[in-house]
């Protein structure tokens, strides 16, 4: 809906329409290393940003504005420089506006530990859809499609299934690659673990929640609190009976720690008590580490 109208918009009035779908803000700390130059990483977060802003990931047409925010945050904690091989952690976020608003909603975000990749400093990376050999583009790939398909998710039901395909390809592809991240029956919030638990077929409601939650609960609070609020909880609906589909699934888990601070700041104050607590019963029962934070919704 988004894209259309832009386009439509930008066609009247001559704007050019850019091909990029990300503005992505990447960052390398590597205060962990000690007595290594600091321009290798210097160049690997050039690369990085370049690889992943200046791509062309599909045939969808954004505007400067419509670029998808993300930030990638690599800490390294390990460098061979005979190897060229870097060891470390990578945590994202990405997110999108909210109608009528100056708010950003966080829309995933997670740490993924197992980040491992060879990089040469002035070597320009290049990604091949049909040919993937090299761990850190196809990392990178991994993580522009995913963000670009939940972000369509967001705008309309299962909106970003033909983008995601190509996540679950990137994730084949990768099974035989000696880096961690990848494997079948690896941990339950690796690369493949995410990618595999959201187009799962028992986890449909969660890819459901996407868009009732945002499209119909954030975007129509400027219009109505109320009546953004009544779709948000149906959307909290929606996450429990994934997570009783798919009890063994970190994703409910995973999306109410990154909602934690919005999912309190919408009801505590908001609502009658039947939903306040319905809402509490259900993330205390996904997420009962967060609990002092729950109890803040019955206030």
């Amino acid at each position: 809906m988004r894209l259309f109208a832009i386009a439509i918009i930008s066609f009247l009035l001559g704007l050019p329409l850019q091909a990029q779908e990300l503005s992505c803000t990447v960052r390398v700390n590597h205060s962990q290393i000690q007595g290594t130059n600091n321009g290798v990483f210097d160049a690997l977060e050039k690369a990085i940003a370049d690889f992943m802003n200046n791509q062309t990931w599909t045939d969808l047409q954004y505007s400067k504005e419509e670029r998808i925010n993300c930030t990638l945050t690599f800490t390294i904690k390990q460098y061979k420089a005979d190897e060229n091989r870097f060891t470390g952690e990578l945590l994202f976020q990405v997110s999108r506006p909210v109608f009528n608003s100056t708010y950003n909603s966080t829309i995933f975000s997670r740490n993924d530990t197992e980040i491992s990749f060879t990089y040469a400093e002035g070597n320009p990376l290049e990604y091949n859809e049909n040919y993937i050999d090299d761990n850190l583009t196809a990392i990178l790939a991994y993580y522009a499609y995913l963000f670009i398909g939940m972000d369509l998710d967001t705008f309309s039901p299962k909106g970003g299934t033909e983008v995601l395909h190509r996540v679950e390809r990137i994730v084949s592809d990768a099974q035989n690659f000696s880096e961690p991240g990848w494997k079948a029956f690896g941990n339950t919030k690796n690369r493949h673990a995410i990618i595999n638990d959201y187009m799962e077929s028992s986890m449909e409601p969660f890819r459901q929640l996407m868009y009732k939650y945002h499209r119909q609960g954030l975007d129509e609070m400027a219009t109505n609190v109320d009546r953004g609020r009544t779709a948000i909880t149906e959307s909290i609906e929606m996450l429990k009976e994934a997570y009783d589909n798919r009890p063994l699934s970190m994703l409910p888990q995973i999306f109410t720690d990154f909602k934690r601070d919005e999912l309190v700041n919408i009801y505590r104050g908001h609502g009658n008590s039947k939903e306040k607590d319905s809402v509490y019963e259900i993330l205390l029962k996904i997420n009962a580490t967060q609990n002092n934070e729950w109890k803040k919704i019955q206030k």
